[in-house]
């Protein structure tokens, strides 16, 4: 029995799918600063899938066939992880309506949580903890 055109369409949108989404969306490449701090960018990945088609009644010996198949992704980033000086932090971000306003309003925080973590304590400091 022949392949029926609605398994190559499905195979078709499965693969340029599957060419779309790997690991790294996910959990994104590190990110290595001068000092060796390393970022990790970890993102929420959705997908959905649907095909469906139809054979339509002929008088010719060859079958008429229509269909279609389509794909939609969604990613949202959820937190960046820090490894600074052995540790392992998270900067997590909240879920809003709005996800890029978020990300906009969230830059100036995340670069100043990264700072902290590459300031050396300061003589003031060390006096200020200690007591």
């Amino acid at each position: 029995m022949s392949e029926h055109p609605i398994q190559g369409l499905m195979s078709t949108t499965m693969e340029k799918i599957r060419e779309m989404i790997d690991v790294n969306t996910i959990i994104g490449d590190p990110i290595t600063t001068p000092d060796g701090t390393v970022i990790i960018p970890v993102s929420k990945v959705g997908f959905g899938f649907a095909a469906g088609g139809s054979d339509f009644a002929s008088k010719q010996p060859k079958d008429l066939f229509g269909g279609g198949s389509g794909a939609g992704v969604s990613i949202q980033p959820l937190a960046f992880l820090v490894v600074c000086n052995g540790e392992v932090k998270i900067l997590q971000m909240d879920n809003s309506e709005n996800t890029a306003d978020r990300m906009v309003n969230l830059v100036p925080e995340v670069i100043q949580s990264i700072a902290d973590l590459f300031k050396k304590p300061t003589k003031e400091t060390i006096i200020k903890e200690t007591n």
